[in-house]
């Protein structure tokens, strides 16, 4: 018997019979509705899985506790918003219960006195509040900005001990558990700027043939369901099969899906389904389903995907756009989501990371091994980047010929030598242009394959001082995958060395908008574009947004001070940056700086001028 610790939150509609016998129809749509835009999203969103779904509840596991609390009162606060403009007897009121302890794992399901006290607290709880155990309330009251009122200890049906029982006070938001930015060493500014995003991501991760299709392991295929349309009028249906529709067009860009055709997806349109038997019938391995609300010139759209294996969410997520062009809202929110899915940060290709994982290693493939590597690459740690190596090393003995290996070698070479990990950080950097060029050499290319080789070429080229070519090489990159804001954004400094400043900012802001996650990163692209291109007050306000989290924010701000005559301000952020890292100086700057002479030069004298060393 398989146990497991995990966080349990437990939800039931209050009064749902009432209801039900009231207005069966009009409930059902409405809690449909509550079910589909709100808490199913806001459960993905908190990293939860719903495991079992009843008339009038749920009950929903969530490996970290902060979230689930965090969730509860999220999907508290979305039903409050949600009923502030619905007729009193239309409301949806729910009690939320959450309980820490060990489950029994059945299949899907899970039982056990974890569940059961989840179950208690929630019958416990007053419609629209949320009841903690005291096991929950001990874990979290020092991470979150909620406040837990205690109610005493409660004896329980079928529970031995009594249980102390909280009520959660809102008091604010959750305090956001910013991600975590370890401080940069000294690296080559051009890789140090792609390395923080290369550690996360770095490169595709399938193989096919000249016709398409898997050369070893295979691609994940998705099918993209008709969106419901719940904006309560019929003749708008149009816009909820536009988006479902746009979605396909996009994501059968990517080279990375296999993606199922309208005319076998639709067939479902309407119909009632269970994801495990659309996934046998179509032969896929996830499922994409949503809705769509339109009112006027507001549109809200909820995706999520599912694992049509499993029927678990693996990501949901719910989008907001206004405008009075539909067209123009459609396109917005289909390459929002596109960007989601199937970008290089995307969640199929998270999820297929932890497949990998699962099988055995007599097994592997020239794909699994690909993840495998890549997973260990993500912790950007040196002793996980060895363990990659390795991985790679014992993949490339047995695929010698794999142009796809050659090629994340070549992005761990990057890495290594970048984060100043490598013995030979020299050697490695002109290995990454080897392993580019020699995988690039090989016949009968896949698309994917040349957008990944492209990708590495250009940073090659880049190193290398080509801006031309290194800006070529990005172009043809990601015009394989036009979808792809993470590699979009991250080329953004490729840009740059080639003096194109307007096209490092459109890449930049692409990245901005489809991938936010990662904002952050995309802003400092941006303002390092504008400084280079001599648009000081414009980087400067760009930069006024970031923390110094890597000594070049403080450097680059220290530039645009000096041109804008601002000289103490200039002083202040060098100091910082010697704060950061006291082996920072002019010298340096100008060994990590890729872009024209001129430009360079300008650089370093102001720098210098701002009280950086010389040397």
């Amino acid at each position: 018997m398989d146990r497991k610790l995990a966080a349990i939150l437990a939800a039931d509609v209050v009064g749902y019979s009432k209801m039900m016998e009231s207005d069966e129809q009009g409930t059902f749509e409405r809690l449909r509705s509550g079910r589909k835009e709100l808490f199913e999203p806001e459960i993905a969103r908190h990293h939860g899985r719903i495991f079992k779904l009843m008339g009038d509840g749920l009950l929903a596991e969530f490996a970290s506790v902060v979230d689930a609390v965090e969730c509860a009162v999220a999907l508290q606060c979305g039903l409050a918003e949600r009923n502030s403009s619905v007729a009193e007897d239309d409301r949806i009121n729910v009690r939320i219960g959450v309980n820490l302890g060990e489950l029994i794992i059945e299949g899907e399901d899970f039982y056990g006195e974890g569940v059961n006290i989840a179950a208690r607290l929630e019958h416990m709880a007053e419609p629209g509040s949320v009841y903690v155990s005291g096991k929950v309330a001990h874990e979290v009251e020092k991470k979150l900005s909620f406040g837990f009122e205690p109610l005493g200890k409660h004896r329980m049906k079928n529970i031995d001990e009594p249980v102390s029982v909280f009520r959660v006070k809102v008091q604010g938001t959750p305090k956001i558990r910013s991600r975590s930015r370890r401080r940069s060493s000294f690296v080559p500014w051009a890789v140090a700027a792609s390395v923080a995003v290369l550690a996360a991501t770095g490169g595709a991760w399938l193989y096919f043939d000249r016709l398409g299709t898997p050369a070893s392991g295979s691609a994940p295929s998705i099918a993209v369901l008709a969106f419901d349309n719940m904006s309560g009028d019929p003749s708008l249906g149009y816009f909820s099969d536009g988006v479902s529709e746009d979605i396909i067009a996009g994501l059968a860009r990517s080279t990375d899906l296999s993606v199922i055709a309208r005319n076998s997806s639709f067939t479902y349109k309407g119909k009632p389904t269970d994801v495990r038997q659309i996934g046998t019938d179509l032969n896929v391995n996830y499922v994409l389903e949503g809705s769509v609300r339109k009112d006027a010139d507001q549109v809200r759209i909820v995706a999520q995907l599912i694992n049509a294996k499993t029927g678990a969410h693996v990501w949901a997520e719910r989008f907001d756009q206004s405008g009075s062009n539909p067209m123009a809202l459609q396109d917005a929110v289909t390459e929002r989501i596109v960007g989601a899915l199937a970008s290089e940060t995307g969640q199929i290709k998270r999820s297929s990371y932890r497949e990998a994982w699962g099988k055995d290693a007599a097994s592997l493939e020239e794909y699994d091994y690909y993840l495998r590597g890549h997973d260990k690459l993500l912790q950007n740690t040196p002793e996980a980047v060895e363990e990659a190596y390795q991985i790679w090393t014992e993949a490339i003995s047995k695929y010698p010929e794999s142009s796809l290996l050659k090629f994340k070698m070549g992005f761990l070479y990057y890495i290594r030598a970048s984060n100043g990990w490598s013995k030979d950080p020299e050697e490695d950097l002109r290995l990454v242009g080897e392993m580019a060029r020699e995988g690039m050499s090989k016949p009968n290319l896949s698309p994917l394959e040349k957008k990944l080789g492209n990708w590495l070429l250009a940073y090659a080229s880049h190193v290398e001082r080509d801006f031309k070519k290194a800006l070529a090489q990005a172009e043809a990159a990601i015009a394989m995958a036009p979808g792809d804001a993470y590699m979009a954004a991250v080329l953004a400094d490729v840009a740059t060395g080639a003096g194109d400043t307007q096209k490092a900012v459109s890449w930049s802001d692409f990245g901005i908008r489809n991938d936010p996650a990662l904002s952050y990163l995309y802003l400092w692209f941006k303002g390092w574009a504008l400084t280079a291109g001599g648009k000081y007050q414009d980087s400067a306000a760009v930069m006024e947004e970031q923390d110094d989290w890597v000594v070049h924010i403080p450097v680059i701000k220290a530039i645009n001070f000096v041109n804008m005559g601002m000289l103490e301000e200039a002083k202040a952020n060098i100091k910082k940056a010697l704060e950061f890292d006291p082996s920072w100086s002019a010298a340096k700057w100008r060994e990590i700086t890729f872009v024209d002479d001129e430009v360079l030069d300008r650089q370093v004298s102001d720098l210098i001028k701002a009280g950086l060393p010389e040397r």
